[in-house]
């Protein structure tokens, strides 16, 4: 998380084990070829085209888009552009939706439905004229762990070093925005951080090295650094939150596709249940091909209610979406039409906002399905790979170009 920023990401994914980068680490870096913006064209529609829109359960959509107005309405500058340029409208008009809609005294799902459809219009996303996206999953991870190290205990999940600094490149430039880089500062110069291997190998100053927890799985302690997020049951009974805090800024490169190199497997069997199968089965290789992968994600103690997405708000199971950070901003409500990973189950139709981002997450119609927390979130988020569609609601008064 989003996130970050949140969680991340970050993520697991089909294509985080396939592309260039990370969902669910939201600090993570692209790789080269993937920064390029994609042209994001608004068509505007009608509800009545939404397809399952007055199906929807919108019972727990009430909370997620409350975290999100809260955030809203502690922006001191209503004249600020919602994102980087005016088709999201201005800050204060979001405003004015979120006051109305905090004091909503009926949040029936006709209710909510009928605020909604008063409140906004429906745009659909497309890249250029494809209408048509990937749709993946991530969830937050579950993890056995102590706060010191013995046996099993042996693998380190570390905080943020103090000498790492991680630069918001689009508060320096619009057209950098939900673009990162990461290193630490040497003769006045940002200089490149260790890598996921050199790490490892116990690069970092000793007052650098911050073990913040320390589990009992290595591959636990990777595909945690993916999902940016996880839920660590200790040893002594009690259950420690952690989330993303940082990153070192080397962009993520995916196992599955050096597996998929290698000719372990083929492309279309990869997922992260393939994946965790052959390092269980090859222990004595499954360090090498982690470090394949020079990103490494650093964590924080999270207090309350968490994971945390890259809105820096609690991210709702099943109603958030990270979302390319460099295309659209935070906090939009977003009408998703996926495939179910279940192809017996009918298509996902369902009331999103745009809480999260990752490294993965790049492209107009691409977004990152927060399945929860447990076994069978761990299980859906890894297997989806969905076709999809999605539609953005803007405030009425917006004036989309």
């Amino acid at each position: 998380m989003g996130k970050n920023t949140g969680m991340r990401f970050a993520p697991l994914l089909f294509v985080l084990f396939l592309s260039a980068c990370a969902g669910g680490t939201p600090g993570s870096v692209p790789s080269p070829e993937k920064t390029q913006k994609e042209t994001l064209v608004l068509t505007p529609t009608g509800f009545d085209q939404l397809p399952g829109w007055t199906q929807d359960d919108l019972t727990n959509a009430v909370s997620a888009f409350q975290k999100t107005c809260t955030r809203l309405l502690k922006i001191k500058d209503p004249d600020k552009n919602m994102g980087s340029d005016d088709r999201w409208g201005k800050i204060a008009g979001w405003q004015t939706i979120c006051q109305n809609f905090l004091m909503l005294s009926d949040t029936s799902p006709s209710a909510v439905r009928g605020f909604f459809e008063q409140n906004f219009a429906p745009y659909q996303v497309s890249s250029g004229d494809n209408p048509e996206g990937l749709f993946t999953g991530y969830y937050e991870s579950s993890l056995q762990g102590s706060r010191t190290r013995k046996a099993p205990y042996l693998y380190p999940l570390r905080g943020r070093p103090d000498d790492l600094v991680m630069v918001d490149l689009g508060l320096f430039r619009d057209e950098l925005k939900g673009q990162r880089i990461a290193g630490r500062v040497e003769d006045g110069h940002l200089k490149p951080y260790q890598t996921h291997a050199q790490i490892n190998a116990g690069t970092l100053p000793p007052d650098q090295d911050k073990p913040l927890v320390w589990v009992d799985d290595p591959a636990d302690a990777f595909f945690v650094q993916i999902q940016g997020s996880g839920l660590v049951e200790l040893d002594d009974g009690s259950l420690m939150r952690i989330g993303y805090a940082g990153q070192n800024g080397h962009p993520y490169y995916a196992v599955g596709r050096e597996l998929v190199k290698r000719g372990v497997m083929p492309k279309e069997e990869v997922s992260m249940q393939s994946i965790r199968v052959w390092m269980d089965k090859n222990p004595s290789e499954a360090q090498r091909l982690m470090e394949t992968n020079p990103s490494y994600v650093f964590f924080r103690e999270i207090e309350g209610e968490g994971p945390i997405g890259g809105e820096a708000i609690p991210v709702t199971a099943l109603r958030t979406l990270a979302i390319d950070r460099s295309l659209m901003p935070y906090g939009l409500p977003i009408w998703l039409s996926a495939e179910h990973p279940d192809p017996a189950q009918p298509r996902m139709e369902r009331l999103m906002f745009g809480q999260d981002t990752g490294g993965a997450i790049r492209g107009a119609v691409r977004g990152d399905v927060f399945w929860g927390h447990g076994p069978e979130a761990e299980h859906w988020a890894g297997l989806m790979k969905s076709k999809g569609q999605y539609w953005v609601l803007l405030p009425r008064t917006t004036d989309v170009k």
